[in-house]
């Protein structure tokens, strides 16, 4: 790297300059005024000023202190002393003027570094000459130091971190003043100088330096002065900065990266595989398949031949066939994080010009305090050169040391100036923290006005003594120092900045003096101190010195205790109650008391399936004696599931071997279950000691191993810099994944962030358009997009970065009319062959709550295939790509229910035939159809139960969509975990989740599978049960986020809200009865239409009514005959084999197409009704009354009957052949085929239906007998209606008749569904007890079973028939 000096810029190639650098001006730009300069250019004792100090970036600040340059340039010059201009310092390499000439506040230090300072004055000193710097002259070209072929060989280039600098005299044996001008003297001693190779050379940037150091002797130098040989400040410059924690970072980075190579293909692929979903074989049936994967980048294919949970599907794209392996030059890269972070504001060497007072103690001493400083400042803060001699202070012997914990609080630099307009004392306050709990504090210390020096500084000089001894403090303690402030006009004490220190760091106690970085914030978040919280890289525009003692203590990590064998077993009672604790999974459900026990009995807790993280949690403290115990049982315990320890990296285990031990087990995971967990990883990296931990390299060695980790890394930690305290943590391991990822990787990063840039600044625009300028602005700046496409041919996705597009497809884009005016961007994708790729890109919108909430669904599904169950799930991909924008998939071929109900008319979301006439209209076919109806089952059973235990309110019909195959899914997560929206005080979500009486139409196809419903709550309840099982996931995953800054997750009733939905202390048929009671508050809850009503109509008001378009419409039931539309005949064929009878309706239109409908008598005789009263004045057919009939053969008499009845209707009047009623009748809901034959009956009765039956699930333990009335089927009254069936139940014999039980009746069903439990105590046996179960109707008797129990199988579902008689 060059160091050189120029010649001040003219103010026209000032300009010129400016303007050819604006192009390449740094994103890193920081004001200069919040920059806070070495201290070397301002040394002074802050009490005196009589020694000033200059570098050459301040020399037009000199006003103050021209009576010490105009006396000396007359001493030495006469009148006329040369002109000697100022010269500023530069890079080698192209630099911004604001990085080159800075006029920052200065750090100043205690007088006590200046001892023999103070004592100077103006009349007691020799002669004050000024002292010029010793350059190489060039009289056309300015002041250079410019390199030559036998001074600087290739190897300084290639490798400069031991170049040397000094600062200083040395060797000192010249009898006159010597100065850096062109003068004779001056060219005599370069002559000299270079015949010695040594000069003095101190700057920043980049140099070309000789391989030897080179000294620079100041002058003036007198030869009676020959006591100063010998004085020098020797730096060196460190690449990896001179901060030790992030040197020691960037060199475990560099060991990581070296252990996977560019050669080895086995992790270096290149190629991106979609994350596979392990399968079971209920799923699969146990079948076998054959799977080859062929590449464009490999010769031979890949032969799978997996069978049951060895398989996985291979979502969306199986490979990519561009390479993104890293590269051979990739292995020879050196990991500087100062060069990926880009820190233009790192602190450099700088040239030193010293104006100074020659008195040999003075010099002596100064040079002791420099030296100080320097260490001090570039031990404290991150710079890119540190003393090449460390000089130690003597430590304090253990004997001497205060045993109680004790330093110095001696000020706090740079106080702004602004505060003192409204505060003029300040004082500080001290409190030692250990995972968010406070240790013990000090109060507010006394109270000063600031000092004024070349700064402000409020001068304590306070020592602290804290009554607690230095060896009993856990290895992770955390010191937090606040900064208070005494209004001038409240007299209140307010917090105006505050800074933590961890006291050990690597197990070495702090010690010397610490320069801290103070935070501009009102309060410190107290959960979150830990020390990626405090950045120690930086200097602060508040600076707090602290003195600490000088000692080499260091932490002695407690040894496990002895297992012991004196133990008892604890009784049954006490190991029933460890179970039952154990289902709370999180530590922070827990109460005192009951840590307490948990604690006691922790040696039998792993017998008992309690989580780990429950029991060390439970820990009485953190004292020596409770980690050894904590050390004991992590040694013995044996975990069941990796997952199991997720709960040890929270916030609330800050102990270091512990979290060692959770990452242990998370290198168990495969890279796709890892890449599941990551965003919560990337949270609880906060709470890591250091960059070093163990969490941090598992997370950059599996980047190594896979792109899916890698890209979902870089963009999560791209993400993670927008947390305020954070930022600089997040910032280093970005670098350091960046380091890892390789060039060529690291370019798709750039286009892809390029690409972010361009969709934001166009979002922002459309956003601020006025409405009719809106769709103009986007059309004018899609050209951006096509103009980056242009430049890059093409980038990958942020969302999935196996999809790669080319280019855009302007027509297709539009935005939303949403509040946040979302833009929809169409990408053409480079598989000619493939559809385009449809996103939703957001500004104004935080996204990563979506983001959660579709990670812990995307996690119930896994769990639900991995037991078998395919709920049919459309999880769509959802990214923050920054503050308040992101990127969100589209899905495909879906519309949303608001838009459904809008086709049907007004009171759409009224109707109960909605969404059965829409799917209807988009599946002529029966087998469609029927395949939508049972994606649909599937998926909106799958959607109950995560809504309700994610507590995901806000529901509307415009946030629920369904696509053309019948998949049901849900949009925007904005409000979750119960925190509904309200009407004033009113909730405006009053179901517990969505699930409306259309919905179930739609199931039942109109009532006539009622079994179905049945089958739907049977559906649910088992996904619920699943689910229940995993809740220690679940809610390890919520609490590792609370944290995170997510406006509905920040506390500790946010997690109990899903532990109560959850309910994981409940047996299964407990919580099967409890949700399907969920699902009849949900099905019977009117407001649920009421508040889609009133959406609609607000929708359709601000739309306009809007029609909607061709390929998505369904007629609606208002809309006028056309002639395709008119019947010419109507043929009843026969009648379906149900218990309520359809008739099969054979359609034949005047336009030659024939469909088929199925409608019931009751349906008919409605028809009729509507027709009655539309046309009170025509004479309509007569309507086979079901009265007029004979009961024997009712369907077929029947069947007659309607035919004649319907042939008569539509060879009437036109006006009721093409009435509205009578078209939708026979044309809406029509198919072009029907059920197979066996299902039809068309001549004589056939088989008899299914008999009256309950189903019950019976179990007993100990002394409790419990039954779950599940279902009953086919129960009718004796005139043949449905009932409103109850359930009574005795235990007999019952001689005091106390064992009457009853369930809650089900109105008009002949298949209800109950799913009730009823629990008998104090029933010693079963052998001679039965079981009475009695249906009543209101009072009317419908059926009854005696049910002997020593005969039954427990814990079984079965189907119990129902008799006539009680008994």
């Amino acid at each position: 790297m060059a160091y050189f000096w120029k010649m001040p810029l003219t103010q026209d190639e000032l300009q010129e300059e400016q303007s050819e650098e604006q192009a390449s001006y740094s994103m890193y730009h920081f004001n200069p005024d919040s920059q806070v300069s070495l201290g070397l250019d301002q040394i002074v004792g802050e009490g005196s000023s009589e020694i000033p100090f200059y570098g050459p970036a301040y020399s037009h600040d000199l006003e103050e202190n021209d009576f010490f340059l105009d006396a000396a340039e007359e001493h030495l010059y006469g009148v006329n002393p040369p002109q000697i201009p100022h010269r500023d310092l530069y890079f080698g390499s192209p630099t911004s003027h604001w990085q080159q000439v800075r006029v920052p506040p200065t750090i100043g230090f205690r007088p006590s570094l200046l001892s023999g300072c103070s004592n100077l004055s103006v009349e007691n000193s020799y002669p004050t000459y000024p002292i010029g710097t010793l350059y190489d002259y060039c009289p056309h070209g300015g002041n250079n130091l410019s390199p030559t072929a036998d001074e600087f060989g290739s190897d300084v280039e290639k490798e400069n971190k031991n170049l040397n600098f000094y600062i200083g005299f040395e060797h000192i044996d010249y009898q006159y003043p010597v100065f850096s001008d062109d003068n004779a003297s001056g060219q005599g001693m370069k002559a000299k100088r270079r015949n010695d190779s040594k000069a003095f050379l101190v700057s920043s940037g980049e140099t070309y330096l000789p391989n030897l150091p080179r000294e620079l002797t100041t002058g003036p130098i007198w030869t009676s002065i020959s006591s100063l040989a010998g004085w020098s400040i020797q730096l060196v410059e460190v690449n990896q900065g001179s901060n030790e924690s992030i040197a020691s970072f960037c060199n475990g980075v560099k060991k990581i990266r070296d252990a996977y190579p560019a050669f080895d293909l086995t992790t270096n692929t290149g190629k991106i595989w979609s994350i596979t979903t392990t399968l079971s074989d209920e799923i699969l049936c146990k079948s076998k398949f054959k799977v080859s994967i062929l590449t464009n980048c490999s010769s031979p294919p890949l032969h799978l031949t997996p069978c049951g949970k060895c398989f996985g599907f291979l979502y969306s794209y199986v490979t990519l066939y561009m390479l993104l392996s890293l590269q051979l030059e990739d292995d020879q890269s050196q990991f500087n994080v100062n060069q990926l972070l880009q820190y233009t504001y790192i602190w450099k060497l700088c040239l030193i010009t010293i104006y100074i007072f020659l008195i040999e103690n003075a010099v002596t001493e100064l040079s002791a305090a420099i030296s100080h400083l320097i260490q001090v400042f570039s031990s404290s803060f991150q710079t890119d050169f540190q003393p090449a001699k460390i000089l130690r202070s003597p430590s304090c012997a253990d004997d001497d040391l205060d045993p109680h914990f004790s330093f110095t609080v001696y000020a706090a630099h740079n106080i702004p100036a602004a505060w003192l307009k409204s505060y003029k004392l300040f004082s500080f306050s001290c409190s030692l923290t250990y995972g968010g709990k406070k240790i013990c504090q000090v109060k507010n210390c006394k109270n000063i006005p600031v000092k004024k020096s070349f700064f402000f500084l409020a001068n304590w000089n306070e020592k602290i003594n804290f009554p607690v001894l230095i060896k009993s403090l856990p290895n992770e303690t955390i010191l937090t120092i606040k900064l208070f402030g005494v209004n001038s006009v409240s007299k209140n004490t307010e917090i105006l900045a505050w800074t933590c220190s961890p006291l050990y760091q690597k197990q070495k106690f702090i010690h010397g003096t610490v320069l801290l970085s103070m935070a501009l914030y009102s309060e410190p978040p107290t959960t979150m101190i830990a020390p990626g919280i405090c950045d120690t890289s930086l200097p602060a525009l508040v600076t707090l010195q602290v003195d600490f003692p000088d000692t080499n203590l260091e932490f002695i990590k407690p040894d496990p205790e002895e297992k012991r064998d004196d133990l008892e077993e604890p009784a049954k009672e006490c190991l029933k109650h460890i179970a039952r604790l154990s289902q709370k999974h999180s530590l922070l459900l827990l109460l005192e008391q009951e840590r307490r026990f948990l604690w006691f009995y922790r040696s039998y807790c792993n017998n008992e399936n309690c989580s780990l993280s429950l029991v060390l949690g439970s820990a009485p403290s953190w004292d020596r004696k409770s980690i050894s115990e904590m050390y004991t049982v992590l040694r013995e315990w044996s975990f069941s599931n990796p997952l199991e320890a997720l709960g040890l990296l929270t916030f609330s285990f800050p102990d270091q071997d512990i979290r060692r031990t959770a990452v242990q087990q998370m290198e168990n995971l495969s890279n796709d279950e890892l890449l599941e967990y990551l965003p919560q990883l990337v949270q609880v990296i906060k709470f890591e000691w250091s960059l070093e931990s163990p969490l941090v390299k598992l997370l950059l060695c599996r980047s190594l191993q896979s792109i899916q980790v890698t890209h979902r890394l870089y963009w999560l930690l791209k993400d993670a810099q927008n947390e305020a305290h954070f930022k600089s943590w997040y910032q280093k391991l970005l670098a350091a994944v960046q380091f890892c990822a390789g060039k060529t990787l690291n370019d798709e990063f750039s286009k892809e962030r390029k690409l972010i840039k361009i969709l934001g600044d166009v979002a922002e625009k459309v956003k601020a358009a006025s409405d009719p300028k809106k769709q103009e602005v986007l059309k004018m700046e899609i050209n951006k997009l096509k103009q980056f496409f242009q430049e890059v041919n093409v980038c990958r996705l942020p969302l999935n970065p196996a999809v790669v597009v080319r280019g855009i497809d302007a027509d297709a884009c539009s935005y939303f009319t949403s509040n946040a005016f979302p833009l929809k961007i169409s990408f053409i994708n480079t598989e000619t062959l493939s559809r385009n790729i449809n996103v939703i890109f957001k500004v104004g919108d935080d996204l990563r709550q979506d983001m959660l909430v579709l990670q812990i669904i995307r996690v119930m599904d896994r769990i639900w295939i991995q037991e078998g169950l395919d709920m049919q799930m459309i999880i769509y991909k959802c990214l923050s790509t920054g503050k308040g924008q992101g990127l969100v998939q589209m899905v495909s071929d879906a519309t949303t229910l608001a838009k459904i109900h809008r086709e049907s008319g007004l009171i759409g979301p009224l109707k109960e035939n909605t969404i059965k006439k829409w799917f209807s209209h988009h599946h002529p076919l029966e087998s469609s159809y029927q395949e939508a109806i049972k994606n649909f089952f599937h998926s909106c059973a799958g959607w109950c139960v995560v809504t309700f235990i994610l507590g995901v309110c806000d529901r509307h019909n415009d946030n629920i969509m369904l696509t053309n195959a019948g998949h049901m899914f849900h949009i925007d997560f904005g409000k979750i975990l119960g925190h509904a929206q309200k009407f004033g005080s009113i909730k405006r979500d009053r179901a517990p989740f969505i699930f409306t009486s259309e919905m179930e139409y739609f199931i039942t196809e109109g009532g006539k599978n009622p079994q179905r419903f049945q089958e739907f709550v049977e559906l649910c309840c088992r996904a619920y049960n699943i689910v229940r099982k995993h809740s220690q996931l679940l809610l390890n995953l919520l609490e590792m986020m609370l944290h995170a800054g997510l406006p509905e997750l920040n506390s500790v009733h946010d997690l109990k809200y899903v532990y109560d939905n959850l309910r994981p202390q409940d047996s299964d048929l407990q919580a099967t009865s409890h949700f399907t009671r969920k699902i009849k508050e949900s099905l019977e809850c009117f407001p649920v239409k009421l508040n889609n009503l009133i959406h609609t109509l607000a929708q359709m008001l601000a739309t306009g009514f809007a029609k909607p378009t061709d390929s998505q419409s369904v007629p609606r039931e208002s809309n006028m005959l056309d002639a395709e539309r008119s019947i010419a005949q109507a043929t009843i064929l026969g009648f379906s084999k149900k218990p309520d009878s359809l008739y099969l309706v054979q359609v034949v239109q005047t336009c030659q197409v024939v469909t088929f409908v199925e409608k019931s008598f009751e349906q008919f005789s409605k028809l009729h009704s509507h027709l009655q009263k539309q046309f009170p004045s025509h004479t309509l057919p007569e309507f086979p009354h079901w009265w007029h009939l004979p009961f024997t053969d009712l369907e077929h008499k029947r069947m007659k009957d309607l035919n004649l009845y319907v042939k008569q209707l539509l060879n009437g009047s036109s006006n009721l052949s093409n009435n509205e009623h009578v078209l939708s009748f026979f044309l809406d809901g029509s198919k072009t085929d029907w059920l197979e034959e066996s299902a039809l009956v068309s001549l004589g009765p056939k088989s008899t239906e299914q008999k009256p039956g309950v189903q019950l699930v019976i179990s007993y333990e100990s002394t409790h007998l419990t039954i779950l009335l599940k279902h009953m089927r086919n129960i009718h009254l004796p005139d043949g209606s449905a009932p409103t069936a109850h359930a009574e139940f005795y235990l007999l014999p019952d001689p005091e008749e106390v064992s009457r039980r009853k369930t809650k009746a089900v109105p008009k069903s002949t298949d209800p569904t109950y799913n009730e439990i009823v629990v008998y105590d104090a029933v010693t046996e079963l052998q001679g007890r039965v079981l009475q179960l009695i249906v009543k109707s209101k009072g009317t008797f419908v059926g009854a079973i005696n049910i002997q129990l020593n005969s039954v199988p427990l814990n079984e579902e079965k189907w119990y028939p129902l008799g006539n008689s009680i008994i």
